[in-house]
């Protein structure tokens, strides 16, 4: 049976490192895909990843057992996230990726390549939200955190997270129904242009 949390930190504060190598295999990928996630780049979230759990591991003393590990740790990415998002803005931004995600695969199967070109809308979409509703977002329908874990993470209040993520929901279900209705249209179009051309 897997050790809690709970149990592991206790263990890490009694000097046993292995333990916290055990709650950094447990929780990596999920902060790495949450931090990817928000900060839109790999590169950037492995930064932010990776001082996340230097300073877990520096400040775990901190850390009281009522309240969740995930969400305490969460807070620190959080943080972190914030940081090299603010210091991102000040320099040059790279390439954005979105239309080489976009790109068919002659591989793959269209529903395959169907949930790829979603994710790709979605991301997209993601990163035109507010960063404190794409934080809520985020953890709330990504990382299944409850309210009140959250409330732990980002400082926020149960009643503000809440509404965060409702004005969330509502801006990417406006944004995906206006980029699919454009596409749709765009498609219509075309089609009709083909049409007219060859019967010219």
């Amino acid at each position: 049976m897997a050790l809690s949390d709970a149990t592991l930190v206790r263990r890490v504060r009694d000097g046993d490192t292995e333990a916290f190598r055990l709650l950094v295999d447990r929780h990596h990928d999920d902060a790495l895909r949450y931090a990817t996630h928000l900060l839109g780049d790999a590169a950037d979230a492995e930064d932010a990843v990776q001082e996340t759990f230097v300073r877990a591991y520096r400040y775990l003393g901190r850390y009281r057992e009522q309240d969740r590990f995930r969400g305490w740790l969460w807070r620190i990415l959080i943080n972190r996230c914030r940081t090299l998002a603010s210091e991102r803005a000040r320099r040059p931004q790279p390439q954005e990726l979105d239309t080489l995600a976009q790109q068919p695969d002659p591989a793959s199967p269209d529903a395959d390549l169907d949930r790829r070109l979603l994710r790709a809308e979605l991301a997209s979409a993601l990163r035109t939200l507010p960063t404190e509703q794409r934080e809520a977002v985020l953890l709330h329908f990504a990382d299944g955190l409850s309210y009140p874990e959250m409330a732990v993470a980002t400082g926020a209040g149960v009643s503000a997270l809440k509404m965060r993520v409702h004005r969330a929901c509502e801006r990417l279900r406006d944004l995906l129904t206006t980029r699919r209705d454009s596409a749709t249209s765009s498609t219509v179009h075309s089609h009709k242009m083909s049409k007219d051309r060859d019967h010219a």
